[in-house]
């Protein structure tokens, strides 16, 4: 299961960031296809909260926009959203103390024990995952 952090979509729809392009691109070849994706809520929210902030910079939507959006990804049928089940807080735990998180680093953590409880694969452009023991991500922007 590829499990996407919000950065890669934010990318994917704001045309002014450099990364824009391979982003898109990337994006669109992974909503066609047929591996399953999983959205956790952490990663909906923060793309609503970014993409419709009109006093930042780049594309922004209005949030009836960013709502259809993310309709249209929920509507695809590899499309999963990702909730906590049962073994999240242990999971969690263990990404806080053994990341050694503090801070906001606590949402990373919370990300990294959701895609591990999915079996996942995180992909994300961030590389303070690499700190979660047993998490499996990848940067697919710098993948050839």
């Amino acid at each position: 299961m590829i499990v996407l952090d919000a950065n890669l979509l934010l990318y994917a729809y704001d045309s002014e960031c450099a990364e824009h392009e391979k982003a898109h691109s990337w994006l669109e070849t992974v909503f066609s296809g047929q591996e399953p994706i999983g959205l956790p809520w952490q990663t909906i929210s923060a793309f609503l909260r970014i993409h419709t902030n009109s006093r930042l910079p780049g594309d922004r939507f209005t949030t009836e926009e960013a709502v259809r959006v993310i309709d249209e990804w929920m509507d695809l049928p590899q499309v999963r959203l990702l909730v906590p089940g049962e073994r999240h807080w242990g999971l969690f735990r263990q990404m806080l103390l053994e990341g050694k998180v503090r801070g906001p680093l606590a949402t990373d953590a919370e990300l990294a024990a959701l895609t591990i409880e999915y079996g996942g694969v995180l992909h994300t452009t961030d590389r303070d995952f690499a700190r979660f023991p047993g998490l499996r991500w990848v940067n697919p922007l710098l993948e050839p």
